[in-house]
Parts: C-alpha cells; structure tokens; sequence
C-alpha cells in the first residue's frame, strides 16, 4: 500500500472516523482503523462492533499501490495532526511496518493485518427512507438527552423511532422525564426501533448541510449514508415501554412564559439548590407566578415572574431545574407553554403554538 493525500482532507477524515473507536474491546484490530487502499479510492473504517463510521476519499489523492493496513487510532490521528506539511505520504515498509512522512519528518508505526479486522457488513439494504439531514438532527437533539444512562433498562438508553405510515416519531425517556418529537415523511414507512444514544449523538455531530440523506432499517442494525460518511449502528433489543400514559390530555391548568426569561430564572433559583438535581418550585395562581428553592445548609431565594401567565387553580409544584432547562431549550421557541393536572402528575411542555415537539417531566416531592 502507497499513497500520498492532502493532510487537511485526511486528518479530518480520521477525527471522524476515529470516534467509533475505542481503546477498550477484546478485539485488538477495533483499536485501529482500517485503511484500504483501491485502484479508485482511500476507505477508511472506524468500529467498536456498536457503531462503525466508514469514509471514501478520492480527492486529493495520488494512489500508488493498492493495499491495505490497520493502524493504531490513538497514534494515527496525533502523527498526521502534528505533520507540518500540506501533503502526506503514507506507505508500507516490511510487513505491517507502515511509515507515515510529511515535511521533513517521518514516523515509522506497526500495524496489523487488514485480515484480522472483522468483517462489517455496511450493504444498503432494508426498509429506506430519505429524510432531510437537518430534520433528522432536530429529532435526535430534541430528544437524545432525555435518555436514561442505566444500562438495568438497556431500552432507555435509546430513542425508539417508530415509523407509522407517513408519520416518523422519536422518544427518549429516563423513567422521570419524556422527550417527543413528531415530523412527516414524504412515502409510507413502517418500523420500530430503539437506536443506542451514543450512535445518533455521533450523526447528529456529523450532519453540516441541509440535504437529504439515506436511512436503512434491517432486523438488527441502521446505516446512515452522511455525505461520503457512512454510519452502521447495531440497535438495542427489547420493546420500548408504552409512553402513552405520560402523553395524557387532561389538564386543568397552564402557564404561558417567555422561554429566555424561564431560563434565567430558573439558573437562579437552582443556584442555591443543594439537590443534585437542582430541585426548585413554581407557586402558581392567576394573579402571581413565583419561582424559588431553599437549602438549609445554603439559604433560599425567591422570585416573581411578572410577565408569565397562569390560567386554573392555585399551584404549588416541585420539579428537575436541569430537567425544565433542557426541555425549555429542546424546544427552541420564544414563548413555551407549560399544562398542569395536579402537584405529583406529570406536566407538559409544548411551544405555545405547536405540539409537533412535547417535553414531558415528573414532579418531586419536597416534604
């Protein structure tokens, strides 16, 4: 294997491709990337066996000698990242020996076999679906958060994406808070799934400009086409937990705010929160909205929100600062509506002129 690549296209390459790589697997071959080297194209693949991110390069490239070698990601990335030049040239030695030189500088790295790197099937196959890269990032960002980082549920650590004829919705949830978010498809589409966190996180971080992008459903794995990136993510087994009695209808109160002011209000009222959850309170009747939390170790604060508007009886509710701010700035609106039922049910979140995108949290007591 022989090439020479412009650095900047590789290095920025390798960043991505490197993040579905980790130092800790059974697999001592997934500790690296694999580069193959065709009569046409540089292909790079990155994989823990959860995820895998594979890229084609054929710009500014010079292919001398197809072949093909896996080399460490942990020095791989650092060697071309401290190369002071503008082109690299990268070639194997003697066996697995592979030198990586650019400028005045050259680096001699083993590697291993191309052999012992497991097979992954990245075929583009099953149910498809076209969607915009920036919708599809939408849903995941509104949601992803929401997921439970307990692995006792494994389901909870996903987002189910449930495809219903032309309707695709996505939900996370940890058990105390629920996050939906609801968008339409072009063709009718069928599927139920639960995606890991960690793999959409990854998509959502890759997705730069708004164009469509390929998606495919098999039994036990999606691939996402991502420009020239493509990305394989296994999916979590077992039936997502029925949701619905979170998503009920029956309020009898509500609340209308400007979202900006609710956010700095609430940075203040957890500032003195000994919670680690930062446990803060809305008093509400329709005459007056207050928010505060106390500590007997720290002390108290106390504030009235003036330009907030409450409809329905008196209210005292206690609730996650953390979780209120996330699903206030998922929501990514000037005024947010917040419905009530009781002190310990559930309270929803929705923009005050759309429901395409419900943040849902439970109450805590206090006494």
């Amino acid at each position: 294997m022989k090439f020479k690549i412009k650095r900047s296209i590789l290095l920025n390459a390798l960043a991505n491709v490197s993040r579905a790589v980790s130092q800790k697997t059974p697999l001592p071959a997934l500790t690296g990337i694999k580069f193959e080297l065709t009569d046409e194209a540089l292909i790079l693949t990155g994989s823990d066996s959860d995820i895998t991110i594979q890229t084609t390069i054929t710009d500014q490239l010079e292919i001398i000698e197809p072949g093909a070698i896996v080399l460490s990601a942990k020095y791989i990335v650092e060697i071309i990242k401290r190369l002071d030049s503008d082109d690299v040239s990268i070639f194997i030695l003697d066996g697995t020996l592979t030198r990586i030189q650019g400028g005045s500088s050259k680096f001699d790295l083993n590697g291993t076999d191309a052999f012992d790197y497991p097979r992954i099937d990245l075929s583009q196959n099953g149910v498809h679906l076209t969607i915009g890269s920036q919708l599809l990032k939408g849903l995941i960002e509104k949601t992803v958060f929401a997921t439970s980082d307990k692995e006792n549920r494994p389901t909870l650590t996903g987002v189910n994406f449930k495809a219903k004829e032309t309707t695709l919705t996505a939900v996370a949830t940890d058990s105390y808070r629920l996050a939906q978010c609801t968008t339409s498809l072009e063709e009718n589409q069928s599927f139920n799934i639960v995606v890991p966190k960690k793999s959409l996180s990854e998509i959502s971080r890759m997705i730069e400009k708004d164009e469509n992008m390929d998606v495919f459903v098999s039994d036990h794995k999606i691939l996402f086409v991502v420009g020239n990136f493509l990305i394989l993510s296994r999916l979590i087994d077992g039936a997502y937990p029925d949701v619905s009695k979170l998503l009920m209808n029956n309020f009898n109160s509500s609340l209308s705010i400007n979202a900006n002011d609710l956010l700095k209000a609430i940075d203040r009222a957890a500032l003195l929160s000994d919670d680690a959850k930062y446990i803060i309170t809305l008093s509400m009747s329709p005459d007056r909205v207050r928010i505060s939390s106390n500590s007997q170790e720290i002390g108290s604060v106390d504030e009235e929100l003036p330009e907030a508007f409450y409809k329905g009886a008196p209210l005292d509710i206690s609730f996650s600062a953390k979780y209120l701010n996330e699903a206030i700035r998922s929501i990514n609106t000037e005024t947010v509506k917040i419905q009530f039922t009781e002190n310990m049910r559930p309270f929803m979140i929705t923009d005050v002129d759309h429901d395409d995108n419900i943040q849902v949290i439970l109450p805590v007591r206090t006494y």
